[in-house]
C-alpha cells in the first residue's frame, strides 16, 4: 500500500531507491568552514550615525578602502579623521604610507599626518595620547571623530591603553639597530626567542622595530613581553567603540594591492627613498615599514628592479594575513562599498 501510494510497484520499491542511498556520506571533517567572503554585506550606506559618546573605528586589511570609507562617513555624519597610521603621521614618508590625496584631505579634514620629523620615535603609548587630544577637539566643537587606519596595536592603544611595560629606551634601541646591522635581524630574534618565545613567535625576525620593543622589555623588566601582555589582559575599554571594515574577497584585495604597488612605483616611489636616504633618514623608524624596507634594500644593490614590485607585493601580502588574524577576534561589522 505504501508503495503504491508513493506511486511505485511494490517490487521496485527497493531497486528504485536514490543512487545517493548506496553511497558512503563523506566524513563530518571535510565540512568547509564558513566563509565571511561567502556573505553578503550591506552597503556602507546603512552605518547608522554614531550614538553620543560613540567612536566609529575604520580598520581592515590593507588596501581594502579604509580611507574613502572613513572620509565618506566623515561626509555624511559631519566627521573629521583621525589617522591611526604608524607611517603616515612621518612628514615625507608619502607615496608609501598611502597618505590621503589633497583632494581626499579637502573632502573631510584629518588629523595625526604629518606631524612628527621622520627620526622622532612615535610608539603606541605616545599616538594614543595624541588621538585622545585630536578626539576631545573634535568633539568639543561638534563634530564626529572617525579614526582610521591598519595599525592594529595603535588601535588597540586607543581602545584600551597598554600594558604598564617599561617605556622605550631610546639607547637600547640603538644598541638593537647596531646588532641587526652587524649580525643581520635574524640574530636579534633569535635572542627573543631564547628569553621570550611567544613572543618571537608571533613576530617576523625582518620585523626589527617590534623585535627590539619586546627585548627591550625583557632587558629592562626581566619579564618577557608575553607576560606583560597577559597581564594586562586588553579587556577594559576606554572608547564604546564601533567597529567598521570594508568587505573584499581575497582575489580582489590582490588586485588592488598590486595595482597599488605599482601605481606608487610609477608615481616616483623608489625617488622619494632616495631622497630621504640622502637626507640621513635610512635609519629612521618609517623605513622599516612594509614597502619602504623593500625599496630601501634596491637603493643599497640587495634586491633588483625587476623583483621590486613582486617583492612590495609578497610583503604587503603577509602584513594583509596578520591583519586579516587580529579582526576575526575582533567585532567588526563588514560593509560593500562601491567604486564612485
Amino acid at each position: 500500500m505504501i508503495e503504491a501510494e508513493r506511486g511505485l510497484a511494490p517490487e521496485a520499491s527497493e531497486a528504485a531507491a536514490p543512487p545517493y542511498a548506496a553511497a558512503a556520506p563523506p566524513s563530518w571533517e571535510t565540512i568547509a568552514p564558513p566563509s565571511w567572503e561567502a556573505i553578503a554585506p550591506p552597503s556602507w550606506e546603512a552605518i547608522a550615525p554614531p550614538s553620543p559618546g560613540e567612536l566609529l573605528v575604520v580598520v581592515g586589511p590593507t588596501a581594502s578602502g579604509k580611507t574613502e570609507l572613513a572620509i565618506r562617513l566623515a561626509e555624511r555624519f559631519g566627521g573629521e579623521v583621525v589617522s591611526a597610521d604608524s607611517v603616515q603621521l612621518y612628514r615625507e614618508f608619502d607615496l608609501g604610507s598611502g597618505k590621503p590625496t589633497s583632494v581626499e584631505r579637502a573632502r573631510a579634514p584629518h588629523h595625526l599626518i604629518d606631524v612628527a620629523d621622520p627620526l622622532e620615535a612615535i610608539d603606541a603609548q605616545r599616538f594614543a595620547e595624541l588621538a585622545e587630544a585630536a578626539i576631545g577637539d573634535i568633539r568639543r566643537r561638534g563634530r564626529v571623530p572617525i579614526v582610521c587606519g591598519g595599525t592594529f596595536l595603535w588601535v588597540k592603544a586607543l581602545l584600551f591603553g597598554l600594558s604598564p611595560a617599561p617605556p622605550a629606551d631610546p639607547e637600547v634601541r640603538a644598541r638593537h639597530r647596531a646588532i641587526a646591522e652587524a649580525e643581520g635581524r635574524a640574530a636579534l630574534h633569535a635572542r627573543l626567542a631564547e628569553v621570550d618565545p611567544e613572543s618571537a613567535a608571533r613576530l617576523a625576525p625582518n620585523d626589527l622595530v617590534r623585535v627590539s620593543r619586546a627585548l627591550e622589555i625583557y632587558e629592562r623588566s626581566g619579564r618577557t613581553q608575553s607576560a606583560w601582555h597577559a597581564e594586562h589582559g586588553f579587556r577594559e575599554r576606554r572608547h564604546a567603540a564601533r567597529l567598521l571594515a570594508v568587505q573584499r574577497d581575497r582575489a580582489e584585495l590582490d588586485r588592488r594591492i598590486e595595482a597599488r604597488v605599482a601605481g606608487w612605483l610609477e608615481q616616483g616611489w623608489v625617488d622619494e627613498v632616495r631622497s630621504l636616504m640622502a637626507r640621513g633618514y635610512g635609519g629612521a623608524r618609517a623605513m622599516g615599514s612594509v614597502g619602504y624596507r623593500e625599496v630601501r634594500a634596491h637603493l643599497e644593490g640587495g634586491l633588483p628592479a625587476a623583483e621590486l614590485a613582486p617583492a612590495i607585493v609578497r610583503s604587503t601580502r603577509v602584513f594583509v594575513r596578520r591583519q586579516r588574524t587580529w579582526l576575526r577576534d575582533q567585532p567588526v561589522a563588514y560593509v560593500a562599498l562601491a567604486e564612485r
